[in-house]
């Protein structure tokens, strides 16, 4: 690879780690190129991305960024999953490393400033994502309206069933 193409490199991997929340180091070792091809749809149906990496370039376009602390993960045959989702890249992550059995493994992560573990990275896997806890708040916020309306229609109800009852009584 020459020069000018692993400066561009560089310059793509570091805007990526820029505008991403999350940073997943993983190693792959034997993952056959279908299996590699089935995590990047995976990823991308989840707004998330994977990319294989030269450690070196990958050290260099962490510089400056806010995931620079993870420079010493990358050792080894590394990739990066990534997402503006806390927890996208997480989730796809963790679920093919069961699946993918040795062959993928998760190293380390990053959410924003704060480094995590794999265990950390695993556990936030296992949060809701953002769309499920939108819709869980919309959930909360409709059902006291909802309530309201009952509690609201209750009395009037329970009068046209006395007028109902004292109509059927008078015939």
């Amino acid at each position: 690879m020459d020069r000018a193409k692993k400066e561009a490199l560089v310059a793509e991997l570091h805007e990526t780690f820029e505008a991403a929340s999350l940073v997943v180091v993983t190693h792959q070792q034997g993952l056959t190129v279908s299996e590699v091809s089935d995590l990047r749809a995976k990823m991308r149906e989840q707004g998330a991305g994977y990319k294989v990496t030269k450690n070196t370039l990958a050290k260099i376009a962490l510089e400056g960024t806010k995931f620079e602390y993870l420079k010493d993960q990358f050792t080894g045959p590394t990739a990066v999953a990534f997402s503006a989702d806390p927890i996208a890249a997480a989730k796809v992550a963790a679920e093919f490393e069961k699946s993918a059995k040795e062959k993928f493994t998760i190293i380390a992560g990053g959410l924003d400033e704060k480094a995590i573990d794999a265990a950390g990275v695993k556990t936030l896997a296992s949060l809701p994502s953002l769309d499920e806890l939108r819709g869980k708040i919309v959930g909360l916020l409709q059902a006291p309206a909802g309530k309201v309306v009952g509690t609201l229609a209750a009395p009037a109800g329970q009068l046209a069933r006395v007028f109902g009852a004292y109509g059927a009584t008078a015939e």
